[in-house]
């Protein structure tokens, strides 16, 4: 019975996902946003403080926990917003979720949250995972701040980047994100869509370097990892249109999405991320991924560093985020 919910989910919403992909190779891009190389030289230097000068940012080095939020709540101030760290205890140390916002005005018609884990898993500095993910977080809080200086918009972002997310604290109360959303929860804080930036930085594109979990892999999606993914539950469905109509308006990011029945629990590596804190509380949330560990072989292994990565490939998400936010205009 459990193969048969499966193969129904995935012919159901995963092929007509699937299927879409190649609708944005028909748009034609004007003009970007943004710089796409120098933003790509922004992205290639955070991840050498993230990755080099700070290292490995797992639990079993608090002080360079510290570093890499005092490094993120310094590069929100150096750019204007107002931010602030949410500590609280995890073992006998603190840690920290960094905020930060950018809004629009006092009452904005919609309030997202771009989040992403700062922490990398033991023995390793985690590149790929995940602090290609902070470094997107980052320059799409700067273009951002650029965009609204130009455009009459009308929403607010808050972007936190979380203290803990990598074994042995996955799955935990100590969560960033489970603090985060649980507390959000609590206050009924606003929040119309969370989207989770998890590995955003791997790309690759030799036939067969693709890989799908059971039973993804049977029904046609590319064997080559160019695409970005976006992940929604069922209750995300409008917001996971909303990302994807919105990326497909970028040329040079393939894009997939899936939505999924059950919170996930059905295919249970679609939860592997911050995002499942949030739907576990009833938000409307997403993940943005490069599909980590089924494209990328360096996942949780010491050479997930940052020579591996793409750069443009990043960029281009930038832009494809800041695509997204544009579409709230204030006005006609």
């Amino acid at each position: 019975m459990k193969y048969i919910v499966i193969l129904y989910t995935a012919f159901t919403f995963v092929i007509p996902s699937y299927l879409l992909l190649a609708a944005n190779k028909s748009a034609v891009r004007r003009s970007s946003m943004i710089d796409i190389l120098q933003t790509g030289d922004r992205l290639e230097a955070h991840l050498r403080t993230l990755t080099e000068t700070i290292g490995e940012r797992s639990v079993r080095f608090p002080e360079n926990l510290n570093k890499t939020a005092d490094y993120i709540q310094s590069f929100y101030e150096d750019i204007g917003l107002a931010v602030h760290g949410a500590s609280y205890d995890y073992s006998d140390y603190k840690v920290a979720n960094i905020v930060a916002e950018i809004s629009t005005g006092p009452q904005p018609s919609r309030r997202y949250l771009l989040g992403a884990h700062y922490d990398s898993v033991s023995g390793t500095v985690g590149a790929d995972d995940n602090a290609s993910a902070i470094a997107v977080q980052l320059e799409t809080a700067r273009g951002l701040k650029a965009l609204i200086g130009r455009e009459a918009l009308d929403l607010a972002v808050t972007f936190v980047s979380f203290a803990l997310e990598e074994p042995p604290v996955y799955g935990t109360r100590y969560m960033g994100s489970r603090v985060y959303a649980k507390k959000a929860r609590k206050e009924q804080e606003k929040i119309d869509g969370m989207i989770c930036l998890e590995m955003v930085g791997y790309a690759c594109y030799e036939p067969g370097c693709q890989h799908y979990p059971f039973p993804l892999g049977f029904f046609g999606y590319p064997k080559e990892g160019n695409y970005i993914g976006i992940v929604g539950n069922f209750k995300s469905g409008g917001f996971t249109k909303a990302l994807f109509t919105a990326f497909q308006k970028n040329p040079e990011l393939p894009v997939i999405k899936l939505k999924i029945p059950f919170n996930g629990w059905i295919l249970p590596a679609v939860r592997l991320s911050d995002h499942a804190s949030f739907w576990d509380q009833g938000f409307k949330a997403v993940m943005i991924t490069d599909t980590a560990f089924f494209r990328n072989p360096h996942y949780h292994r010491p050479a997930d560093t940052i020579e591996k990565l793409d750069y443009r490939f990043m960029a281009e998400l930038v832009e494809s985020l800041l695509i997204f936010f544009k579409s709230h205009r204030n006005g006609p």
